[in-house]
């Protein structure tokens, strides 16, 4: 593709200087890693978290890059003139965005793009929604933090939890389009709404889960935090205009975000929950440990749903995604039958059986909110002890670590301290932090919370101490494939590990 073509794509707004854009050059592909280049890419140099990609420019053009795209005047880069185009813009990131679409021939513009943020059940609902669209037999793919399905193949996106780069984002929604998608659902974070990740993807439908304490180390205040997320409702009225597709919000109308994201949604929303009034509500709620079961009042009449999945929790979940499927005309029938197929989703409140008489988990809650919704729900699921095994990031919101250890002092008999990526942090530090937490809701060190820095011995200590009836809930990492320590990323698998303990439990360990 011409660079005076994909530089048409970009908003005038972003652009510091056109000069580029007089070259015709051919550009063979676009990237913002520089190991990456290949002879005839455009690169762009984006200020990173931990390193400024403007740095990388000469290893790029060593490596045969044809055009940049950076956020620094031309002349504090290239003093005697630039060697090839360079183009100055406002924002690199959103540049990216911008540019990877147009490679790709915007491909949100050939789909009805849905969006889900929140603090937590993001993957969850994405799955729902995917579902329940799917039950309606419209073909459709998703993109989350666990995986993405491109046609009948699930891809996995990453090792840890985040949005994909757009590059990425792009080309999974082209092959969509190509696989002839007519729904893309994208789980949104706020790392990938505040580094325009998502960007480009032209939404047509914002739904929100909930926005609770997390992030803060990266957004610096929950004021900051929320505004990330609402990025993706502003959007809403200002994205392209795709004939006949319909804008939508899906707010939920009993979490504290409500009114402020009602008061920056200037096109239709659709409101959903238990308590507060909404266009979406459930009642006559029935939980139990083998699912849940519920009637929905809508505008239009109501049903009854019922689901393999478990936790009060996952009632919202549902009604985001029934809210979703209302605001696409899809039928009560599509939609039940989309809920009662999703039996769970990797690392989301997952049990492992191994022959055992009592209960294990896996579960993904790393934040206040979800730990607590998790214990709460495990609570109603055993007559016996609750023993849970949890950690926090290192370099991540600390203010959360004593808030977590106090909800696990309040929630569980049990509780076992542990490595969650500790990162550059001192492991003992971090779980020191969360002991503290313990300690206030009245816990002793060694009576009823141990400190156990290595996650597997931690896990095989928890199943160990396990009794007939008991249930055992490992929180923190879910799905992710990788632990950090320092600045690697080490080999790690949740589910492999709870196997093992449980196998040396059972005495059939086979090492």
């Amino acid at each position: 593709m011409e660079l005076a073509k994909l530089l048409a794509g970009l908003p005038p707004r972003l652009m510091l200087s056109a000069q580029a854009t007089k070259f015709q050059v051919e550009i063979t592909g676009i990237t913002c890693d520089s190991r990456r280049v290949q002879p005839g890419n455009l690169f762009v140099a984006i200020h990173g978290v931990e390193a400024d990609g403007h740095a990388f420019i000469p290893a790029a053009l060593q490596r045969g890059a044809a055009a940049i795209v950076g956020q620094m005047p031309a002349s504090s880069l290239f003093p005697r003139g630039s060697p090839v185009p360079y183009l100055a813009v406002t924002d690199s990131r959103e540049a990216l965005a911008w540019l990877a679409a147009a490679w790709y021939g915007y491909p949100a513009r050939e789909l009805c793009v849905i969006g889900v943020t929140g603090t937590d059940g993001k993957t969850t609902t994405v799955r729902l929604i995917g579902a329940i669209l799917q039950a309606a037999r419209y073909p459709v793919g998703w993109i989350s933090t666990v995986n993405a399905l491109i046609g009948d193949k699930e891809i996995d996106t990453g090792l840890h939890t985040t949005t994909p780069d757009a590059p990425d984002i792009q080309n999974y929604l082209a092959q969509m389009v190509a696989h002839g998608a007519r729904y893309a659902v994208i789980e949104a974070t706020s790392h990938g709404l505040a580094q325009h990740r998502v960007t480009a993807c032209e939404f047509d439908v914002a739904v929100v889960t909930n926005i609770t304490h997390e992030h803060l180390d990266y957004h610096g205040t929950f004021e900051e935090y929320r505004a990330a997320k609402a990025r993706l409702f502003e959007g809403l009225a200002t994205s392209y205009q795709k004939p006949g597709i319909p804008k939508f919000a899906i707010l939920n109308a009993d979490d504290p975000s409500y009114d402020f994201l009602k008061a920056i949604c200037a096109v239709r929303c659709y409101s959903y929950g238990i308590e507060k009034p909404c266009d979406i509500r459930a009642q006559r709620i029935h939980s139990s440990p083998s699912g849940l079961a519920f009637e929905v009042l809508t505008p239009e009449g109501e049903f009854p749903v019922t689901s393999p999945l478990v936790g009060l929790f996952n009632v919202y979940n549902i009604l985001a995604a029934i809210a979703v499927g209302m605001s696409q005309g899809l039928s009560y029938e599509a939609m039940q039958r989309g809920i009662l197929a999703v039996s769970g989703v990797p690392g989301r409140m997952e049990r492992i059986e191994l022959g055992q008489d009592f209960t294990v988990l896996i579960d993904f809650a790393h934040t206040p909110n979800a730990l607590e919704k998790a214990l709460k729900t495990v609570r109603s699921m055993t007559q016996g002890k609750v023993i849970v095994v949890f950690g926090c990031a290192g370099l991540r919101d600390r203010a959360k670590r004593p808030i977590m250890g106090a909800i696990a002092g309040r929630f569980a008999d049990y509780i076992f301290l542990t490595a969650e990526d500790p990162r550059t942090e001192d492991v003992h530090d971090i779980i020191h932090q969360i002991a503290v937490g313990c300690e206030s809701a009245g816990r002793r060190e060694g009576v009823d919370f141990w400190k156990i820095p290595d996650r597997g011995e931690a896990i095989s200590a928890a199943i160990a101490m396990a009794q007939s009836g008991d249930l055992v809930i490992v929180t923190g990492k879910g799905h992710e494939c990788s632990m950090c320590f320092g600045t690697i990323e080490y080999p790690w698998s949740e589910h492999e590990a709870v196997k093992k303990a449980l196998r040396r439990r059972l005495g059939s360990s086979t090492e």
